[in-house]
């Protein structure tokens, strides 16, 4: 049995990776801003809402694929919150939440490409090293 063939991240890779960290840290931090200092709702406990966000980081941090995709369909959940209240409240919060759902499709464009270009090359290797009568090398 051989063992998997290794990509170097490219610089597709490296930007997306950029990108959803950037966008996960910024939903984080922005969930607890909002809850906590700038326009905090009842006694705060929704800012408990930023700890499913937390379990990904290292999994993007380290290229794991699987975290890519299941983040991609995680950030729907934020998205619809920003959404909502984005249509519901008013002043500051309403701001919030639109800058919430920006920062939801940046996490999931990162994620979709990242997913998508990494299965791309995969694919091309694979095809590259395979024989001419379709048996892998």
């Amino acid at each position: 049995m051989s063992e998997p063939v290794v990509l170097k991240a490219d610089a597709v890779v490296r930007g997306t990776r950029i990108a959803a960290v950037a966008a996960l840290v910024g939903l984080i931090v922005l969930g607890l801003a909002w809850e906590l200092w700038l326009a905090p709702t009842g006694n705060r406990s929704l800012s408990l809402k930023v700890l499913p966000l937390t379990l990904p980081l290292a999994g993007l941090l380290k290229h794991r694929m699987y975290t890519y995709r299941w983040v991609s369909l995680l950030v729907w959940i934020y998205c619809t919150e920003g959404l909502v209240r984005g249509t519901s409240e008013t002043g500051i919060s309403q701001v919030l939440a639109w800058i919430e759902v920006l920062l939801c499709v940046v996490l999931f464009t990162a994620c979709a490409w990242q997913v998508r270009w990494r299965l791309k090359r995969a694919a091309a290797l694979a095809a590259s090293s395979a024989s001419p009568d379709g048996a892998a090398v």
